[in-house]
């Protein structure tokens, strides 16, 4: 079947299924729904996500008569959720602006939704497909309802290599497009026009490239299937403005492959550098499939050249990828691919990452350079830490133990030993509050234990990367503990050592909360209704500002008490701004409808990590700042009690 072809099918399907929907929708709306109104589970199963590289859970059509179809309701929102034979969620049909017609399509996948399709204009087509949780982070925009992506709102760098693959086997010139830098790209960043002209130039002619590239490629057919991302760095590079690249910083993964396969043949092709560009990533150069036993490596792409040197050649190097390397890289594949789940038990785990250490410790010995030795080093550790985390493997705690010992004895002065230790470190812990788990004694003890541990690893490793999230951690512990200037002094380190990284960004906020009492608070940002909310405009006015979430049990808690108090006192002068810091606003109007706190709110994207949390330091919800008439802050850290008390006073 054409792709064509399916999607019109789809589409048939999707106008059927609407009709069937406004109708149970309106009988729901007019109370009178009865049991034999709901579809079959048959008929709500037949339905198909848009897109087609959704892996959902289906169901045999034998066990349909075992799986069961409910009606729900939510606020103004309402829809159908279809349960598996175990009484798992397999599907939800939602209307979210209560006009009786079906307009959410979500697919889940053990227990997780994975895929959503959205009409987000209400017209009855699917404009918006997004992939979540066990799915990865991709949303992709339809802007002509026609059942391709045009444009990527959110994709990671990951699955930018995923697109780029799937885009050369199908030979698909305008899906690859999507996910290479253009020239709106490089303005938007600011990249300065002796690397911006290279880097188009990388991306130019894009038809013709792409196709000379797949007729001269042996391993790449419409078969091949994306496999890993693989970076020999950890993390990306962060490129700062003063470099005179760009005109902002630039968050850079250097000479990225991909690992492929097809038809059971292992073999990798060339991404070069990836760039993040606001939530979206993308590649600054059309993909080359690695052909032979020799790989070709970039070291140092356009931007992560140095700037004196930027004229100069691009530097190569060689490593044979010889037959025990793909025999290895096959098996780490296919072992891979049957990874253990969260119901796996502690026997089926341990024998998983036993036979990838395995493997890994055969691709360590059989390395030629020091970046591959640190790739397939760092792959073993991380898996390691991943295992013990699930309480089921703590043999992973003492393997970490065995390779930071070996690597302080053979590479004393290699960046890993930290990394290492910092794992090791939060395997113990993972290990040590399982076991006090039920002593509230051993918890206390276990709690002492982690801070010197925390101190200690700050202490001999001051500038690691992770010493950034130690450093937090410890000025969290000692700011809920009450211990204010011990916090302080914490967040000022963090911001001395690690300025650039988030949690430095988070130390600087948290020092500016801390400090902002009987000073004058500037907030501003993008309501609910995509128009501004500033402070400013409530000067005369006692303010509460609060910091909450949907998901946030507290916050639901205090909101009768907040509530009669906006009421006691709303005459009076006392007004109410929100900040919602849920990661997604889908469920923030429903919230509101149900529990009315109907002031304004202010809800930017990102949520805890979002720009707002991040300029105050925020670190848990609620949290409540209570300004007086004249803009100042009376409390940074106000509490339903304090609010009885003060509010008298600011009001007289």
């Amino acid at each position: 079947m054409s792709s064509a072809n399916r999607f019109s099918l789809d589409y048939y399907g999707f106008r059927q299924i609407t009709g069937l929907l406004s109708f149970v929708f309106a009988l729901f709306a007019g109370g009178v729904l009865q049991a034999a109104d709901s579809p079959s589970a048959t008929l709500a199963l037949t339905f198909r996500p848009v897109q087609k590289d959704v892996d959902y859970e289906l169901v045999d059509k034998a066990d349909h008569v075992k799986c069961k179809v409910e009606v729900e309701r939510e606020g103004k929102s309402s829809g159908w959720v279809v349960y598996g034979p175990e009484g798992q969620i397999l599907r939800r049909f939602r209307d979210t602006n209560a006009d009786n017609v079906v307009d959410q399509w979500r697919y889940y996948n053990r227990g997780y939704e994975v895929y959503r399709d959205m009409d987000s204009n209400f017209n009855n087509k699917v404009d918006q497909s997004r992939w979540m949780n066990i799915a990865g982070t991709r949303w992709g925009i339809d802007q002509n309802e026609d059942g391709k992506i045009d444009q990527w709102k959110i994709i990671s760098a990951e699955e930018v290599t995923r697109e780029a693959v799937h885009a050369m086997a199908a030979g698909d010139a305008q899906r690859l497009s999507l996910v290479l830098i253009n020239k709106t790209d490089i303005t938007s960043l600011g990249i300065q026009p002796e690397f911006a002209s290279k880097i188009l130039a990388n991306v130019a002619n894009l038809p013709a490239t792409m196709k000379a590239r797949i007729d001269q490629s042996k391993i790449l057919n419409a078969k091949t299937k994306w496999i890993r991302f693989d970076s020999s760095m950890l993390m990306p590079y962060s490129i700062p403005a003063d470099e005179g690249k760009a005109n902002q910083d630039l968050f850079v993964y250097e000479n990225v492959m991909a690992i492929i396969e097809t038809e059971g043949t292992t073999g990798f092709m060339q991404m070069g550098e990836v760039i993040r560009i606001d939530n979206t990533w993308k590649l600054t150069q059309v993909p080359t499939p690695i052909e032979g036993d020799t790989m070709q490596v970039t070291e140092g792409g356009i931007l992560m050249q140095p700037k004196a040197a930027s004229s100069t050649s691009v530097m190569t190097a060689e490593s044979e990828v010889n037959p025990e390397t793909r025999k290895l890289l096959t098996e780490l594949q296919q072992l891979d691919t049957k990874a253990p789940t969260p119901q796996s038990s502690a026997e089926e785990l341990a024998r998983y990452n036993s036979k990838r250490v395995e493997i890994l410790r055969g691709l360590l010995a059989i390395s030629k350079t020091e970046k591959e030795r640190t790739q397939w080093l760092t792959q073993m550790i991380d898996g390691l830490a991943a295992a013990v985390q699930t309480g089921k493997y703590t043999a992973g705690a003492r393997q970490l133990a065995s390779i930071e010992t070996d690597l302080k004895k053979q590479r004393p002065d290699s960046d890993l030993i930290p990394y290492t230790t910092y794992r090791r470190l939060l395997a113990d812990y993972s290990v040590k509050l399982h076991d006090s788990a039920t002593d509230s004694t051993k918890s206390s003890e276990l709690q002492k234990w982690w801070v010197e541990q925390l101190k200690s690893f700050v202490t001999t490793y001051p500038k690691a990367n992770d010493s950034g999230d130690a450093l937090l951690q410890l000025a969290v512990f000692e700011e809920f503990s009450g211990e204010v200037d011990k916090a302080k002094r914490w967040y000022e380190k963090l911001v001395a050592n690690h300025p650039e990284s988030n949690a430095g960004r988070r130390a600087k906020g948290a020092l500016q909360r801390l400090g902002m009492v009987g000073k004058s608070l500037a907030l501003k940002g993008i309501g609910i209704d995509g128009k501004s909310v500033d402070l400013a405009a409530y000067q005369g006015k006692a303010v509460l500002v609060i910091f909450w979430a949907t998901w946030c049990q507290p916050c639901t808690e205090d909101l009768p008490q907040v509530k009669a108090l906006y009421q006691q006192y709303r005459a009076k002068g006392f007004e109410i701004v929100g900040v919602n810091l849920d990661s997604q606003k889908a469920g923030i109007a429903p919230y509101i409808a149900q529990h009315g706190n109907s002031w304004q709110h202010i809800a930017e994207p990102g949520g805890l990590e979002g720009r707002i949390a991040i300029d105050f330091g925020i670190i848990s919800v609620p949290t409540m700042f209570l300004i007086d008439q004249q803009g100042k802050v009376v409390s940074n850290s106000t509490s339903i009690e304090d609010l009885k008390e003060q509010l008298p006073k600011i009001l007289k």
